[in-house]
């Protein structure tokens, strides 16, 4: 029986794994074996960062939210728990936005937010 070599099939993965590490530093780019480690630790990041990255959002928007509130006077605490109170469903990115962008509409909220 003849011996089968592989040879299409591995220049296709080697192909591939190159395609995904164009771009590398030094030998990450043309070295199959070292390329494979380092586009399998990116992959390993992204997978990480993806979540990494909701939260650092969330962080960001709490911190906008709060500079906002400081600016009129109240804690972010408290502006979160009288927006439950005054039944106004917005989402700290919305409200965010609204903080940064538009302050005069931000204080509109904040002042119905102290009435309650």
């Amino acid at each position: 029986m003849s011996r089968v070599k592989a040879g299409s099939v591995t220049r296709s993965r080697h192909k591939k794994v190159l395609k995904r590490a164009k771009g590398y530093f030094g030998r990450r780019k043309n070295t199959f074996k070292v390329a494979n480690q380092a586009v399998e630790k990116a992959g390993q990041y992204a997978y990480r960062d993806r979540k990494v990255k909701k939260r650092e959002f969330r962080r960001l928007w709490i911190q906008r939210i709060n500079a906002g509130c400081r600016l009129n006077g109240i804690k972010y605490s408290t502006f979160m728990n009288g927006l439950k109170k005054v039944n106004l469903n917005f989402n700290r990115k919305v409200l965010a936005d609204i903080a940064a962008l538009e302050p005069e509409s931000f204080k509109e909220i904040v002042a119905k937010v102290k009435t309650a």
